[in-house]
């Protein structure tokens, strides 16, 4: 039968009761019951015994221990079900975060009450540490280790705010370790040659964007978005605040930009887009997944690429994205690389980037082998 005992050691600090009681092997085990009140100490110890003699589910027991808690403070415990809180975040989210972070957050929750599937109408105190590892180790299992770190990072930020809200008292998810980044493929920057081999087979809008991101190294979702208005001819500035991040950026238009400007259709409607296809896609669909694939494509038919199938596996084991060396995004790393071979000084070229740190600078800079050649010849001979 369960029994309690106190610790009376003049060093100890603990002011609670502690259970005692045996399994069904017959062994015994102790646990603080968290109550300083006698009699609500020997409920709580009747619990665990119930529990470890397979008497009484784990909802429960956490229902019994939640019903002492409320009859002990006079508070009520919210108690909400995955599914609910999930519901209530999202909502809340609604109004202190940009579209495409919320369409992000409902993405990732959608997949986690989706893993658990029956468990998603269960009380969220029931959640363990497993079910978010398992959780974890699923999404690895399908898509790149970074986009799986983001699931997990938004799930992590779901329990926080639970456990900030009272709706648990502990964070299964707080000591869940991220996925390990491969070691595999690296994003490379273009060569000139390579960017030639593009332009002879893309159309005259997509000849203007990536103009557009080898000299301003902006992201490709950020360049779909331009209008007349984000242009000022007569300071030959380029105007505009990142998706991403926000920031706002004054760029100089380079020489070859400023000629590529004046030969797209101007308007004088400043809400004009620059590219009205690509801003057409952009504004229907939120993000810019079908731009990227149309520039893969263009990279298939320039020879820098394989060309692959952009519809998605029905099998999701199958679903993981590949990560290829050369992409829009490689733009931004050509401009970063070749700024750097021409000696213009770091904070110059982060500034002009847009990057926040010198350490993400650091992962877009790649030396080139005319830099490595004039490198050499600069050594003393001997």
């Amino acid at each position: 039968m369960a029994s309690l005992w106190k610790r009376t050691h003049p060093k100890s600090k603990s002011k609670y009761w502690v259970a005692c009681w045996r399994d069904r092997q017959g062994r015994q085990h102790r646990a603080s019951t968290k109550k300083t009140d006698r009699k609500e100490a020997l409920k709580v110890a009747e619990e665990y015994e119930e529990a470890a003699l397979g008497n009484k589910t784990l909802q429960q027991i956490q229902e019994t221990l939640i019903r002492l808690h409320e009859q002990a403070t006079g508070s009520k415990v919210p108690r909400y079900s995955v599914a609910e809180y999930v519901e209530e975040w999202i909502k809340g989210k609604s109004v202190s975060t940009k579209p495409s972070t919320l369409t992000f957050y409902k993405s990732a929750t959608a997949k986690f009450t989706e893993f658990l599937e029956d468990r998603a109408a269960k009380p969220l105190l029931l959640i363990s540490k497993q079910d978010v590892i398992a959780f974890r180790n699923d999404l690895a299992s399908k898509v790149s280790p970074k986009t799986a770190n983001h699931g997990l990072k938004c799930v992590k930020m779901l329990f926080k705010s639970a456990k900030r809200d009272g709706v648990i008292s502990e964070d299964p998810s707080e000591f869940v370790d991220t996925v390990r980044r491969e070691q595999g493929i690296k994003k490379q920057p273009f060569s000139m040659d390579q960017l030639r081999m593009i332009l002879r087979v893309a159309d005259e809008e997509w000849q203007s964007m990536i103009c557009f991101g080898l000299y301003t190294g902006q992201r490709l979702a950020d360049i779909a978005n331009l209008t007349w208005g984000n242009i000022d001819k007569a300071r030959g500035e380029l105007r505009l605040a990142t998706r991403k991040t926000g920031k706002l950026l004054i760029l100089p238009l380079a020489a070859p930009l400023r000629a590529n400007i004046e030969k797209l259709p101007s308007s004088d409607d400043r809400n004009a887009p620059l590219h009205p296809k690509a801003y057409a896609i952009l504004q229907r669909e939120g993000k810019s997944s079908s731009l990227s694939n149309q520039f893969a494509d263009l990279l298939a038919r320039a020879g820098l690429r394989e060309k692959k199938s952009h519809k998605k596996s029905k099998d999701r084991r199958l679903s993981r994205r590949t990560v290829e060396p050369l992409s829009f995004h490689s733009l931004r790393r050509s401009a970063t690389t070749f700024m750097h071979e021409a000696g213009i000084p770091q904070a110059v070229v982060q500034a002009m980037i847009g990057h926040d740190s010198a350490a993400v600078h650091d992962l877009y800079v790649s030396v080139g082998r005319d830099a490595l050649q004039k490198a050499a010849e600069a050594l003393p001979k001997l």
